[in-house]
């Protein structure tokens, strides 16, 4: 019988290329192979010219490259031993500006040939002390030539060196190997029911691989399934034989391992409503401290954060990490210290009944507690043009939307938004689109973007179109065109788009809350101050001020994004999700006491 989880992966094993231009010094080059010749080809190349020669053999063969490596060469060194990285230095020779200019160029092929190859430049250790060379390294991060650094081993084993290859090589594996998964989503290509199961899983860590229904991998997988290959709802096909058609997202989180069902256990500390980076924090501080805690989610671990591609500035990520891959480790921390999930869950109400608080899901489901942390986060606007309705997963894409990146090799991409969430998605989608557009409606991007994204979007030469917006767009069955105006001469132009990434700004999640629990004109909750110094103070019922997180409606408390006045960086969402558990204590204190064991609830998926 055919194997439904075959792949279209081309022959060969991947490869790991080494540029080493020493010829007397090929340490890295044998050091992976010892530690990686079992699964991986490793090609060891002494010049830029030769590395690039191999790599364009490989793509015309269809094998897979994980890894470029390179390093400088002793023509890129002073006469000190120092190495010259970049342009000419004092006492440079004209062949060390080569080798850089060279380096440099190759780094910027590969990237081309191999978007999803990790690429890192080789140095010495303590070469960072070398301004030249640290300014050539965070130019080639800037301009996304490299992904980082790797120091050169200097013993064996050199297990430092080998972290970083093997941080590399997950992270490849993750986004680009072919190889079978144990989830596999057959269904139309332009499905926006097939697209919402895809980036389901992918925002919650679940690898898993895509086949169109009309390829012939699609038709080998239905069949090996024993379904009709026209069959048109969406399909997941799980490792261990179970097929699931146009299944719910309850029931694909019931698949790959995850609690969609509370249980005979419906009373905790702490009910913490929300899986995104204030929640999981919480989560994570409250059952490490002994208090029996309940995270409900909706939709996804991570929120709106698990969406983005790369999260650079989050503290101890020197690389940068996913959003998904941050939210992942999370989940697993807090699940480890006895969090109990309920995922795919919608709560509906939240009332008060004497000390306790009682959340009630849209299946009828309840849950009570004597403290609630309001985590709900906010969701991306619609962009509000009719005539894009209809292309939703189907060239119209809210939040990131990473499943997609690699379907629009080719072609001439756009993203509308002018925060870090849109930068973020327009650098990923350089990877693999023809062209990405930035369209942002206001008149800098200094307004609300980081500085390295800026830089970053600047030199991988996306354009940016300033006081542009969204009007109109059309196609058949998929998108084809968009229609732009500029807001400052009400000009109107029409353009090609295979893809439109929509990252306008946000809503808080707050609408099914009772009214007793205020919140300002957009929808944001107030919380302590805030509470005092609005018209919610008449709500407030005790003698004692709010605490600082807490709203007009005492023990319930909101953290991260849906508090009005946050500021919205996932970092600060982390910060008021620990904080927060200090002011729960406070509150529990006037309590008697619960009992503190933590059970753990169903057990993480696994990455």
């Amino acid at each position: 019988m055919t194997d439904p989880f075959r792949t279209d992966a081309p022959p060969g094993r991947p490869v790991l290329v080494v540029i080493e231009h020493d010829p007397a010094d090929r340490r890295i080059g044998e050091h992976l192979r010892k530690r990686y010749g079992g699964d991986y080809d490793v090609a060891d190349e002494q010049s830029c010219a030769d590395g690039l020669a191999r790599l364009h053999a490989l793509r015309e063969q269809e094998v897979p490259v994980a890894l470029v490596l390179c390093d400088r060469g002793p023509a890129g060194r002073r006469p000190d031993g120092s190495l010259a990285v970049g342009g000419r230095a004092a006492g440079a020779t004209t062949a060390d500006a080569a080798i850089g200019t060279a380096v440099d160029e190759f780094f910027g092929h590969v990237k081309a040939m191999y978007p999803e190859a990790k690429r890192a430049l080789v140095v010495d250790w303590g070469a960072w002390a070398d301004r030249a060379t640290a300014d050539s390294i965070l130019q080639l991060i800037a301009v996304g030539k490299i992904d980082y650094y790797a120091l050169r081993p200097w013993r064996a084993p050199d297990e430092f060196f080998h972290r970083t290859v093997t941080e590399f090589l997950l992270e490849w594996e993750r986004a680009a190997s072919m190889a079978p998964r144990e989830v596999t989503v057959v269904g139309e290509h332009w499905s926006a029911r097939a697209h919402e199961l895809r980036s389901l899983l992918v925002r919650n860590g679940v690898q898993h691989t895509f086949h169109a229904s009309d390829t012939p991998a699609g038709q080998a997988a239905l069949q090996a399934a024993g379904l009709p290959a026209g069959i048109a709802q969406p399909v997941v096909l799980l490792r261990d034989g179970r097929v699931l058609v146009d299944p719910t997202n309850a029931q694909v989180a019931d698949a790959y391992g995850v609690s969609t069902q509370l249980g005979d256990d419906t009373e905790f500390d702490v009910i913490i409503v929300g899986a995104g980076p204030a929640g999981l924090a919480a989560a994570v501080y409250a059952s490490s401290e002994g208090l029996r805690t309940l995270v409900i989610e909706r939709e996804s671990i991570g929120g709106q954060a698990g969406s983005s591609s790369l999260i650079r500035n989050y503290l101890g990520f020197a690389r940068g990490i996913s959003g998904a891959d941050l939210a992942q480790r999370a989940y697993q921390q807090a699940w480890v210290f006895g969090t109990t999930f309920l995922l795919m869950r919608e709560l509906v109400s939240i009332e008060t009944e004497g000390e306790w608080h009682i959340v009630t899901a849209n299946d009828g489901e309840r849950a009570r507690a004597r403290t609630v942390v309001l985590a709900t986060g906010v969701s991306y606007r619609r962009i509000g043009v009719p005539a894009l309705e209809r292309f939703e997963g189907a060239g119209v894409f809210y939040g990131a939307s990473v499943s997609e990146a690699r379907a629009l090799t080719g072609e001439d991409v756009f993203v509308v938004g002018g925060g870090n969430s849109a930068g973020q998605a327009a650098m990923y989608l350089s990877r693999y689109a023809r062209s990405v557009t930035l369209l942002v409606r206001g008149a800098s991007l200094a307004e609300s973007m980081s500085q390295y994204l800026i830089d970053s979007i600047d030199a991988a030469g996306i354009r940016v179109c300033l006081r542009t917006e969204v009007v109109d767009g059309g196609g058949d069955g998929r998108l084809v065109w968009i229609g732009l105006r500029d807001r400052g001469t009400g000009a109107m132009r029409r353009e090609r788009a295979g893809g439109l990434f929509v990252l306008i700004g946000a809503l808080p999640h707050t609408e099914w809350l009772p009214e007793r629990i205020e919140r300002d004109q957009w929808g944001y909750l107030f919380t302590g101050p805030d509470v005092m110094e609005s018209h919610a103070v008449s709500r407030w019922p005790l003698r004692r001020q709010p605490l600082m997180l807490e709203t007009c409606v005492p023990g319930v408390f909101a953290a991260g994004d849906v508090r009005r006045r946050s500021v919205k960086r996932v970092a600060s969402a982390v910060g008021e999700g620990s904080v927060v558990i200090q002011q729960v204590h406070e509150v529990l204190s006037g309590h008697s006491p619960t009992t503190a064991s933590a059970r753990p609830g169903a057990g993480p998926a696994q990455p």
